[in-house]
């Protein structure tokens, strides 16, 4: 029934003319999957079948840092249903052609287990590639083992720099495999035939370190052998014929690499090991000679030492750290069809000083963000194929940071259609473990300037968590990104919001001064996740029973006594909370995401002035008279804190956003939105202050 539904609801947005792409059905958030299966299994005519199969079957997915191989394994679970229904309607066509041509027999067997000669009356034999395809699966085990050895041979790839993980996610891939089968003791190897021969999809290598294009080797060729010449256009006909011989060397190993595949699959030969070691062979004495024109790049040539010992020891040490991986080879046929169709993965989020003495990395564009995960997005970008899609998990700061602009701009002008969906850690977290707000980023590559679609900031209980990627509701921003930062925006009232508050020049940075002064605003540099506590005084805090500061304390100062008090008040608002959220990681609470609210407090009426004043010292007031003070034990020794409730104050800071609201001309809808905001989880506990 719920598949009926989710089929009738796509069905129902394609005669509305709501859908006219795929690109639609990702910005609709409908079940795309669902809908692909539907189709395969009512598709009435073969050659929408063929289409299909023959998309479904070749479509390459690649993790650039697979690990052990979770995110395979999702893309294993999406592809074995349309296999499955492929091959099922296949053998209904099948069946549906025989009983109209009354071949007798052709309905009552599985039709899995038909050869070409059950059908040999089929006019035109315009289904003989069904049959074809349906005598490959009866020459497995079962149905079952014949998608996912077709799956893990012909779809899916992977690369780790960590020879363990890559170890573990074959094996993981083989159990799944051999888990297909009953084992039978009466026969050799318990009846299950011998395990595919995966080491060439999932490969052990640096995917930061390495040649992606036969351009790129040019160049290193020409450094290399001439010297730091590469602006030259014209290679010399030495350069033109090794690079011709690579080309040939590239392409003898990519033919052996389309053997070697096919005996596993169509052929139904048994791998040598023979035929293996040839393979590895070749493809070292190519990786060999490419490694060493790297490392020129690097500054490791034989033109710069003297004698080959010290050359030799250098490069060996430079090819142990580094491990290069050079996708043009090692997937040859892929990139030279214009590289994958889908990368998917959570790239290591882990910056780049952390690595920096074992290894670097070269001309990368995204080297200032001075993250791994930038620089994997970046090769992922390379390595993908016009149109081709691509889906990571990244850090929340990723796109609200500054130096993170460079990674923004990457995918913004390599895609047409960007996706960001934006998930909190609490009350729970998308990774048991990962203590941290999380980024799903999706787009098409295509180069132009992305449509940017958007998420809120979003939060479930874990009961709720089956419901939270069904509900996803997607807006387009395309014009509120503004340097560094794309805002968490989901409904239209935010943008109209975010576009009233955009309009004013003036922020609160703007009335703070670089010198301590008498007129002192109070807050904390992190936590507050549900409520930031903005205060004109210092709160209580004593270390070891003697009056102290918290290192989470900070500071700004102001010139006048206004200036202090319209700012403290502003920043208590519920707009200042959403503001907050939408521009920045939701976590630490940096100096500038202060400074940066727009507030013109010149412009503010004396009404206005004179209303913010009141309030604030009502709230402080208030503050103070709700606190208790608490006590914890920290590493630094027995702490006594100043413990704030600021949603006892709500009706308080409500009469803040209503002045807010008439400034900057919000209508009865936004102010309710922002009065409201996230009022679900705010409300919903007391507090989570801390020291």
């Amino acid at each position: 029934m719920a598949r009926r539904k989710r089929y009738e609801e796509v069905h129902r947005k394609l005669e509305s003319g709501e859908v006219q792409d795929v690109n639609d059905l990702i910005t609709l958030n409908l079940d795309i999957w669902q809908f692909a299966q539907d189709v395969i299994l009512n598709c009435e005519g073969p050659d929408l079948l063929r289409a299909f199969w023959n998309v479904t079957k070749d479509i390459s997915i690649l993790d650039p840092t697979c690990g052990s191989g979770a995110f395979l394994f999702a893309a294993l679970n999406i592809l074995e249903p349309l296999y499955e229904a492929c091959l099922d309607r296949m053998a209904e066509m099948l069946e549906d052609e025989a009983a109209k041509h009354n071949i007798v027999g052709a309905i009552h067997e599985s039709p899995l287990r038909h050869t070409p000669h059950d059908y040999p009356l089929l006019p035109h034999k315009k289904l003989e590639d069904f049959s074809n395809i349906l005598e490959q699966v009866a020459n497995h085990p079962n149905k079952q083992y014949f998608i996912y050895k077709s799956i893990i041979l012909n779809n899916l790839y992977g690369v780790d720099i960590m020879e363990e993980a890559v170890e573990i996610c074959k094996l993981r891939l083989f159990l799944k495999l051999a888990a297909q089968v009953d084992p039978d003791t009466s026969q050799p190897n318990f009846g299950i035939e011998p395990l595919p021969d995966i080491d060439f999809n999932i490969r052990a290598g640096n995917t930061l370190v390495g040649f992606t294009a036969l351009e790129q080797i040019k160049k290193a060729i020409t450094t290399e052998k001439h010297g730091q010449v590469t602006q030259r256009k014209l290679l010399h006909q030495d350069d033109i014929e090794t690079m011709k011989r690579i080309e040939e060397k590239a392409q003898d190993i990519d033919r052996l690499f389309t053997l070697f595949r096919q005996q596993q699959t169509e052929l139904g030969g048994e791998i040598t090991t023979t035929d293996k070691q040839e393979l590895k062979k070749r493809l070292k004495a190519l990786e060999d000679e490419l490694n060493r024109y790297l490392a020129s790049e690097y500054g490791i040539s034989p033109n710069n030492f003297k004698t080959k010992q010290p050359y030799e020891k250098k490069f060996s040490e430079w090819l142990t750290a580094h491990k290069p991986f050079h996708w043009f080879i090692e997937f040859h046929a892929i990139m030279n069809d214009g590289g994958f169709d889908v990368i998917i993965g959570n790239p290591p989020y882990v910056e780049y000083r952390e690595v920096r003495r074992a290894y670097t990395v070269h001309c990368l564009e995204t080297e200032l963000c001075n993250n791994l995960y930038a620089f994997v997005m970046e090769r992922s970008v390379k390595v993908l194929r016009e149109k081709g899609r691509c889906g990571m998990i990244v850090p929340i700061s990723a796109f609200c940071t500054d130096r993170m602009e460079k990674f923004q701009l990457l995918q913004l002008s390599n895609s047409s259609n960007f996706w960001l969906s934006n998930y909190a850690e609490r009350p729970s977290k998308l990774f048991e473990g990962v203590e941290r707000n999380l980024s799903i980023t999706i787009f098409d590559k295509k180069h132009s300037n992305a449509r940017i679609f958007t998420t809120g900031y979003l939060k479930w209980y874990a009961e709720n968590r089956v419901y939270l990627f069904p509900t996803i509701n997607y807006t387009i921003a395309t014009n509120t990104k503004v340097f560094g930062i794309i805002p968490k925006i989901s409904t239209q009232t935010e943008v109209n919001v975010l576009k009233k508050i955009q309009k004013v020049n003036s922020r609160i940075g703007n009335y703070t001064v670089n010198r301590q002064t008498k007129y002192i605003l109070y807050y904390r540099n992190s936590g507050g996740r549900y409520w930031k506590i903005i205060t004109d005084f210092q709160p209580e805090f004593f270390l070891n029973g003697r009056k102290s500061i918290s290192s989470r304390e900070s500071y700004l100062y102001f010139d006048t006594a206004e200036a202090l008090l319209v700012s403290v008040a502003s920043l208590n608002s519920s707009l200042y909370f959403w503001y907050y959220v939408m521009h920045s990681d939701a976590r630490t609470n940096n100096p500038s995401d202060l400074k940066m609210f727009p507030l013109d407090i010149q412009s503010l009426s004396s009404t206005h002035m004179n209303k913010l004043f009141a309030i604030c010292k009502k709230l402080m007031t208030d503050y103070k008279t709700k606190s208790i003070m608490q006590d914890g034990k920290y590493r630094t020794g027995l702490v006594k804190f100043q413990q704030f409730f600021p949603i006892k104050s709500k009706p308080i800071i409500d009469e803040i956003d209503h002045v807010l609201a008439k400034h900057y001309g919000f209508t009865d809808e936004e102010l309710d939105f922002i009065i409201n905001y996230d009022i679900k989880y705010r409300m919903g506990r007391d507090t989570d202050d801390e020291p």
